[in-house]
């Protein structure tokens, strides 16, 4: 991965557009209604996402966000979170904009955005 990588979030659903880069979905469950080639997918990569658990527990409430935060963070932690996160890490390697792309409503509330920051080293 490039120090320079830029990383940013965006819902799957939304089109490809050039300043994207390279589009990852990094959502556990694939997104209804999408073919296996669409390009507002790109990769795949569902290793990084959270637990079914932590998802369903969450359920995009709000009001849970922060400690979802915290919750997803120490399972980013776990042997298998790191090597997920590792594995992401290479993925993006050599890429100028990444983006992590989700099928949840709210892109920046999301994991993605979670995901986004912690590559991003912020």
């Amino acid at each position: 991965m490039s120090p320079t990588t830029r990383f940013q979030v965006a819902r799957v659903y939304d089109e490809p557009r050039p300043e994207d880069g390279e589009r990852i979905l990094v959502d556990r469950l694939w997104p209804r209604g999408f073919r296996r080639d669409d390009p507002r997918v790109g990769r795949w990569y569902k290793d990084a996402a959270p637990s079914g658990e932590l998802r369903n527990w969450f359920h995009h409430q709000p009001e849970r966000h922060d400690e979802f935060v915290a919750r997803y963070q120490d399972e980013l932690q776990t042997p298998q979170g790191a090597a997920a996160l590792d594995g992401l890490r290479e993925l993006v390697r050599g890429n100028k904009t990444v983006t992590l792309v989700t099928a949840a409503r709210d892109a920046s509330g999301s994991h993605a955005a979670v995901l986004a920051d912690l590559l991003a080293g912020r």
